[in-house]
C-alpha cells in the first residue's frame, strides 16, 4: 500500500495523460487501426529499451545535523551503541517503512562490527575510521528489507524490495562548540535503482532524514540527561569511549 501511495504523483499524471489521448483518438475519425496500434506498442518497447540501457547507478549522501546541550566525550558512548529508541516513529513508518529500533556493537575499534537493528532486520556495519569523540564511520555489508508491505496476504516479498535501494555507508561526525555543546551529523550514502531516479530520491532522502532525526534526536536526550544507553555486550567499550585509545592503536 505504501508503494502506491508513493507512486500516486507519478502515476496519476501519466495516467490523466494517457486517458486524454485515448480520448482524442476515440474522437477522430481519421485514426487508422496502424497509428493505434503503434502507440500501444510504444510503451513496452520504452520499457525493452530502459531494461537494456540501464541508467548508472549513483551514489547519494543524505546528511543530518543537530546540536546536542552535552559535551562530545558524553555523546560518542550513546553513538556506539544504544538500547531501545523510546520516541515513536512518525506516521510514515507506521504504514510499513523500516525504522531503527536499537543498536549494538561487537569489539571496539576498526574491524568492529556494528548492528543496527530495524523493525525488518539489522544492518550489518564494519566499522572503517574509529575517533572517540570525532568520528566513527563504516561500510554497510548487509541490509534488511526497506519496508514491510501492507497487504491482506501473508507474508508478501515483492521484487521491488530487494535490490533497488542499497545503503553503502554510513558515518557520524562530532564537532565541540564549546560551553558543553556538540554538533553532531549522520551521513548515510546509498545508490537507488529506481526510473525516474530524481523522483524516487526526494522520497528516500526524506525517509532517510527522518530516520536520522529518530536516532540522533534519541543519543542527544540520552548525553543531555547524562545518561549512558550501551547494550551488555559492549559495556567494556564505554571506558575506551571516553578518551582512551582502542586496544591495538
Amino acid at each position: 500500500m505504501i508503494c502506491l501511495l508513493m507512486a500516486a504523483p507519478l502515476g496519476a499524471p501519466l495516467g490523466l495523460l494517457g486517458a486524454m489521448i485515448g480520448q482524442e483518438l476515440a474522437r477522430s475519425a481519421r485514426v487508422g487501426a496502424g497509428s493505434i496500434a503503434a502507440l500501444v506498442l510504444v510503451l513496452p518497447i520504452l520499457t525493452a529499451v530502459e531494461a537494456w540501457l540501464p541508467a548508472p547507478l549513483v551514489e547519494r549522501e543524505v546528511r543530518t545535523t543537530i546540536v546536542v546541550d552535552a559535551p562530545p566525550t558524553a555523546v560518542w558512548p550513546n553513538l556506539v551503541g544504544f538500547a531501545e529508541l523510546d520516541a515513536p516513529p512518525a506516521w510514515i513508518y507506521d504504514l510499513g517503512v523500516a525504522y531503527p529500533l536499537r543498536a549494538r556493537i561487537e569489539g571496539e575499534g576498526v574491524g568492529a562490527v556494528r548492528h543496527c537493528e530495524f523493525t525488518t532486520g539489522a544492518f550489518v556495519e564494519p566499522i572503517t575510521a574509529w575517533e572517540p569523540g570525532r568520528r566513527l564511520a563504516f561500510d554497510v555489508v548487509a541490509q534488511p528489507a526497506p519496508m514491510h508491505e501492507l497487504s491482506p496476504y501473508r507474508h508478501v516479498h515483492p521484487p521491488h524490495l530487494d535490490g533497488y535501494f542499497r545503503s553503502r555507508r554510513g558515518e557520524f561526525r562530532l564537532r565541540d562548540l564549546g560551553n558543553g555543546r556538540t554538533e553532531l551529523s549522520g551521513s548515510t550514502w546509498y545508490t537507488l535503482d529506481l526510473a525516474p531516479t530524481t523522483y524516487w530520491a526526494l522520497w528516500t532522502d526524506a525517509l532517510i532524514h527522518g530516520i536520522h532525526r529518530r536516532a540522533l534526536g534519541h543519543v542527544a536526550r540520552l548525553s543531555e540527561r547524562g545518561a549512558v544507553s550501551v547494550p551488555a555486550a559492549i559495556d567494556d567499550v564505554v571506558g575506551v569511549s571516553l578518551g582512551a585509545s582502542p586496544r591495538g592503536e
